[in-house]
C-alpha cells in the first residue's frame, strides 16, 4: 500500500493502515487494547531496572544539580559570564568560601522571595481551581483499569488572567516586574525548597494512601522517580498544572522582567531581549492554547510525579533555561549586539523550529484523540496550518495501539524533539559567544532528550515487539531525516 501523506510517497508494509470514516476526514476507528496488550502494560507498570545510575546516581543528581545552578548563576551575575575556578590547590578553600558568600548574601531564601514565589504559586493554583476550562479526556490509564481521567484545560484563560494581573500590579507600583530579575538568586533558593518539599509531601501521601506505583523499594530512588502517577487536588491534575503553570510562567516573566530592567536603564529594549520575550512567549502560549494535547503525552500517561519532574518544574526549568536573560540584564547591550542579518537569521530559525514543534505535537495528539473517537478539536489562537493529518497512515499493533506514520512523523520518530532542541539552541545563541553559560539549556536539554528517547524506545520495544521493529523500518530515522 502506498501513502502520499505530506507530499511524500512511501511504500508501507501490510500492517500499515490508512482509514477513512463516513465523514471523509480520515479519522482512524477507535482502538481497543488487546488481552496481550494488557499483559504487557502490567509488566510496564512494575519496577524492573534502575535508571540514572540507581540510588547513588539519583542522590548525586539531587545534591549536584542545585549546586550547579548556584554556580552558573554566580558566574553570570558576578563574574561576567566566565566559568570561574580555583587557580591553585591553596585557592580551593577561599574559592568555596567566596561561592558560599554569594549564596548566603544574594541567594538567601528571604521573606520577600517567599512572598513572591509563594504568591505566584498559590495564585496559579487558585485560578486553576476557579476559572472555567475546556474538558478533555486523557488516554486510558492501565493502572486504573484503563479508565480515562478528565482534565480541566483552563491554562489559556489563566495565562491572560496572569498577564492582566501582573500588568496592573506593575502599573500601580504594587509589584514592579523588574524586581523578579533583581531577586533572581533569592527566588531560586525558595524554588529549590519548594521542589524538595513538594516532592517529599507527594511521596509520603502516595505511600500513606497506598496509591504508589512502580516502586523499587529504595527510598531515595522512589523519592526521585516518584510514587504516584495521577495526583489530584479536586479538579486540578497537579502533574499537568505544575508542568504548564509554574515553570513557563516564571520563564516568561523573567524575560519580561529583564526587558523592563533594560528599559529603565537604557530607555529601550534590545532586539536580543525582545527575542527572548518572543521565544518564551511562544512556549507558554503553546502550552496554554494546546493544553488539551498534554494529557496524550508520555509525561501524563506514564511518568510519575516525583523529584525528577517536580524539582525540574518548580526550580530547574525557570532558573536554568533563561541564563541569556540573566546575562543581558547585567551587561551592556554593546557586548552582544548583532547585525541586521544576524537578527533576521536567528528570528527565522526560531519561528521555523516553533512551527515544526507546534504542529508535530498537535498532529500526534490529534491522532491519539482520533483513536479515542474524538474528531472535533479545540479551537484556540493561534491554530497553525498542518496541525492535523488528514487520512493518517499508521501501524496497527498487536497491543491495540497505533503508531502514526504520517505528517512530520513520517520523516523521523521524534521530529518534535529536534525542533524543541533547535529552539533551545537559539535561546543561548541570542547573546552570541560572549559566554557559554546561556548555552547550558541546549547542552543539558540534548542529554535529557537522548536519555528520554532511549527510555521511550526501550519501553516501546517491550510494548509493541515486532510491530515496533516494523515501525522502525517505515520511519527509519530517530531524529534528523537522512542523517540519524
Amino acid at each position: 500500500m502506498s501513502s502520499k501523506a505530506s507530499g511524500v510517497e512511501t511504500t508501507l508494509p501490510t500492517n500499515v493502515h490508512q482509514r477513512s470514516n463516513a465523514n471523509g476526514k480520515g479519522n482512524p476507528t477507535k482502538l481497543v487494547v488487546t488481552e496481550a496488550g494488557r499483559e504487557i502494560d502490567k509488566r510496564l507498570d512494575k519496577h524492573e531496572t534502575y535508571e540514572f545510575g540507581g540510588p547513588w546516581g539519583v542522590v548525586a543528581i539531587m545534591l549536584g544539580f542545585p549546586v550547579l545552578m548556584y554556580y552558573l548563576w554566580i558566574c553570570l551575575w558576578f563574574y561576567d559570564g566566565s566559568l570561574v575556578h580555583p587557580t591553585s590547590a591553596d585557592d580551593i578553600k577561599p574559592f568555596l568560601w567566596r561561592m558560599w558568600g554569594h549564596v548566603a548574601k544574594d541567594a538567601s531564601p528571604n521573606l520577600y522571595a517567599w512572598k513572591v514565589y509563594s504568591g505566584n504559586f498559590f495564585f496559579q493554583l487558585f485560578i486553576a481551581w476557579v476559572l472555567p476550562g475546556y474538558q478533555q479526556d486523557g488516554l486510558p490509564v492501565p493502572s486504573l483499569g484503563y479508565k480515562t481521567l478528565r482534565y480541566n484545560c483552563n491554562a489559556l484563560v489563566c495565562l491572560y488572567t496572569t498577564l492582566v494581573t501582573s500588568a496592573l500590579l506593575h502599573y500601580y507600583n504594587i509589584f514592579r516586574l523588574t524586581e523578579i530579575i533583581d531577586n533572581y538568586g533569592h527566588l531560586m533558593s525558595v524554588s529549590m525548597i519548594y521542589g524538595f518539599g513538594i516532592s517529599l509531601i507527594t511521596y509520603l501521601y502516595a505511600v500513606m494512601t497506598n496509591t504508589q506505583i512502580r516502586m523499587s523499594g529504595n527510598f531515595f530512588y522512589d523519592y526521585f522517580m516518584g510514587a504516584c502517577l495521577n495526583p489530584r487536588l479536586g479538579s486540578i491534575d497537579l502533574k499537568m498544572w505544575a508542568e504548564v503553570r509554574i515553570p513557563w510562567v516564571i520563564v516568561f516573566f523573567l524575560s519580561i522582567s529583564g526587558a523592563c530592567k533594560q528599559y529603565e536603564q537604557y530607555g529601550y529594549v534590545t532586539p536580543n531581549m525582545a527575542f527572548m520575550i518572543l521565544a518564551t512567549g511562544f512556549y507558554i502560549n503553546a502550552c496554554a492554547k494546546g493544553e488539551e494535547c498534554i494529557p496524550q503525552t508520555w509525561d501524563m500517561f506514564h511518568e510519575k510525579w516525583g523529584f525528577m519532574v517536580i524539582f525540574w518544574n518548580f526550580s530547574g526549568v525557570p532558573f536554568s533555561y533563561v541564563y541569556s536573560v540573566v546575562y543581558m540584564a547585567s551587561h551592556d547591550p554593546s557586548t552582544y549586539r548583532f547585525s541586521t542579518g544576524g537578527y533576521v537569521f536567528i528570528y527565522t530559525v526560531l519561528c521555523s523550529a516553533y512551527y515544526i514543534w507546534d504542529t508535530a505535537m498537535a498532529q500526534k495528539s490529534h491522532f491519539k484523540m482520533q483513536t479515542q473517537g474524538i474528531t472535533e478539536f479545540r479551537k484556540t489562537f493561534p491554530q497553525l496550518p498542518g496541525n492535523t493529518v488528514e487520512n493518517p497512515t499508521y501501524i496497527q499493533t498487536a497491543h491495540g495501539n497505533r503508531l502514526l506514520t504520517s505528517g512530520w512523523w513520517a520523516y523521523s520518530r521524534k521530529p518534535n524533539y529536534v525542533a524543541d532542541w533547535t529552539m533551545s539552541l537559539t535561546w543561548g545563541a541570542i547573546i552570541g559567544t560572549t559566554s557559554i553559560i546561556p548555552y547550558f539549556y541546549s547542552m543539558f536539554f540534548i542529554v535529557v532528550l537522548l536519555h528520554r528517547c532511549t527510555r521511550d524506545f526501550e519501553r516501546c520495544s517491550i510494548k509493541y515487539g515486532k510491530d515496533w521493529e516494523r515501525y522502525c523500518q517505515v520511519v527509519k530515522y530517530k531524529y534528523i531525516p537522512g542523517i540519524y
